[in-house]
């Protein structure tokens, strides 16, 4: 379980994160949702370890993240950022680069850790991809790529930032069904998200930012339900009874 207590976390004095508390656990697919500025971006980066915490602490399995070294840290949390660089490397590259955190010197790859990223690749569709460069591909198949080298990172959990953008509607769906697939396999998949339906649809449980602060973490049902959700956004979901699926209500 990622679990953080009482987090405060500050830019230049000013808090972003304000004594906020949360759990993500494995087998789980929880959506992270708010407005621009609200803070979900930086919760990523402090858990990843990457920026410093004003006050509180962060456990991964219990163990405190602070205590944890760098390289053993992303053993246990990959992460896909929003924007990405183009690397000038092929697909095949790309996707071995997940196994860095495993590797030891002298940093040379070894036949499992080729087999992982073959599987990885497999898994994502992309095996026929591999010598490909990157540049050549298309957002959708650079985004398949770049979930690829996540899954040969061989970790519990899973943070993506925004994972759905750029990709057309086909691809949105495809991706969600795969996280919602890794997170029943046993992953913990946390992923923010501007498509509230999508997020709904997908999620175990919704976690709304504002202000720096938690205001609302439960399962997709009671949060629809919830009215913090139209306070914070302005907008009202409903749920399908048929379906499952959610839409605005206008």
């Amino acid at each position: 379980m990622l679990e953080v207590q009482n987090l405060t976390v500050s830019y230049s004095q000013r808090p972003i994160l304000q004594n906020l508390s949360a759990c993500f656990r494995k087998g789980t697919l929880t959506s992270v949702i708010g407005v621009n500025g609200a803070g979900k971006s930086t919760l990523f980066k402090a858990l990843l370890g990457i920026i410093p915490i004003t006050e509180g602490r962060i456990l991964v399995d219990r163990e405190d993240l602070a205590l944890l070294k760098r390289r053993l840290v992303a053993q246990r949390i990959a992460y896909l950022a929003q924007s990405k660089g183009l690397p000038d490397m092929t697909v095949g590259q790309m996707v071995l680069h997940g196994r860095f955190p495993h590797l030891s010197y002298p940093r040379r790859y070894s036949a499992r850790d080729r087999e992982i990223a073959t599987l990885a690749m497999k898994k994502m569709g992309i095996t026929h991809l591999s010598e490909e460069p990157m540049a050549a591909l298309s957002g959708g198949m650079r985004q398949s790529a770049c979930l690829a080298m996540v899954l040969a990172q061989e970790t519990d959990y899973i943070l993506l930032d925004e994972p759905t953008s750029y990709l057309d509607i086909a691809h949105q769906i495809e991706l969600m069904r795969l996280l919602r697939q890794l997170a029943d396999d046993g992953k913990g998949i946390v992923c923010v998200s501007h498509d509230l339906p999508l997020a709904f649809g997908f999620s175990d449980e919704i976690a709304l930012l504002d202000g720096g602060r938690i205001v609302g973490h439960s399962s997709p049902e009671e949060l629809c339900k919830s009215p913090e959700l139209e306070r914070v956004f302005g907008v009202t979901l409903e749920r399908n009874v048929t379906t499952g699926n959610y839409s605005y209500r206008f």
